[in-house]
């Protein structure tokens, strides 16, 4: 059985992350609480991550415990299903705090597994 890439899932990870920082620049909390659309681009970012991280390998995740992977895949669950109850607060704290850690790691993971696939 062939092995799949993890480029795929860290690349969508990564641009998800991009389009959430793009989103938000330049954006106060404030505004971005009062603009719905916004907030729908943020979740939708949000729940690609969420996805995506679910096609990572356990060897990759254990490399990088201080992500808390079973929060980034649960979030999307919480998005499809329980949306009423997600504030843009807690949105906000997510896209500036959390993110760009699990960008970074992303980031990482994808160099190492291009170079990895480079040699194969």
């Amino acid at each position: 059985m062939a092995v799949r890439s993890l480029i795929p899932p860290l690349s969508d990870i990564i641009e998800a992350i991009e389009r959430i920082r793009a989103e938000l620049r330049d954006v106060s909390i404030d505004e971005f609480a009062a603009d719905w659309r916004r907030r729908w681009l943020v979740e939708r970012g949000v729940e690609i991550v969420s996805e995506a991280s679910r096609r990572l390998t356990d060897e990759l995740k254990a490399r990088h415990p201080e992500i808390p992977w079973q929060k980034v895949a649960g979030i999307g669950n919480v998005l499809r299903h329980d949306y009423e109850s997600i504030a843009a607060p807690i949105m906000w704290k997510l896209a500036q705090a959390d993110l760009p850690i699990l960008e970074r790691v992303c980031r990482e993971e994808l160099k190492a597994e291009e170079k990895s696939e480079r040699r194969d």
